[in-house]
């Protein structure tokens, strides 16, 4: 059975884990950040290291692990009782990067939306990856040659991802508005969807 999905998507700095956030505490949605992921991993696990080296160049870890990662703590998920296949719907957030990625995954999830949160304005990406480098300590976010390299990484994966899924189930949502009023966007996507 393929679980129903809508996938969180943007450039670094565009708000997709503060959506996520909070519509994961929405009944009947459950929040995945492949970020998150490995900046949790614990200290006796290679693939942290692994994930160290590749961020703090600002590069996406080999897609093999990464979706090795996810789909583990999905299953661990679904053993614990957080997620209900047959109900609930997942919403991933940084995953799938790239087109290789998404057909990994083409086994695994029915992807009923993509949000792609699209943020014009790179001043203010930046600032914001800046801001929450200092707030969370975040390695992948202090540097100013390593933000602009990761927008750079995601602009070029960017397009072969959203053209795998479709125009039919894109929606674009201005990610330069306050988060109050991405979430009223996001939440009419999402209420969409669920018709």
């Amino acid at each position: 059975m393929k679980l129903r999905t809508t996938l969180l998507f943007g450039s670094p700095g565009a708000g997709k884990g503060t959506q996520g956030a909070i519509l994961g505490n929405i009944p009947g949605y459950l929040h995945i950040s492949s970020g998150d992921l490995f900046r949790n991993l614990g200290a006796q696990n290679p693939l942290r290291e692994t994930f160290i080296e590749y961020a703090g160049r600002g590069e996406l870890v080999p897609d093999e692990p990464t979706i090795g990662l996810v789909r583990e703590d999905i299953d661990n998920r679904i053993r614990n009782g957080n997620f209900e296949p047959e109900t609930d719907t997942l919403l991933l957030d940084g995953i799938p990067r790239n087109l290789a990625q998404a057909q990994l995954l083409d086994d695994t999830l029915n992807v009923v939306g993509v949000l792609n949160l699209f943020c014009t304005d790179i001043d203010i990406m930046v600032e914001r990856l800046q801001a929450r480098a200092l707030r969370e300590n975040r390695l992948d976010d202090a540097n100013l040659e390593t933000i602009l390299n990761r927008l750079e990484v995601h602009k070029a994966e960017t397009r072969p991802v959203l053209d795998h899924y479709g125009d039919d189930i894109s929606y674009t949502i201005d990610s330069t508005q306050s988060p109050v009023r991405v979430l009223r966007d996001v939440l009419e996507v999402l209420a969409k969807l669920e018709m």
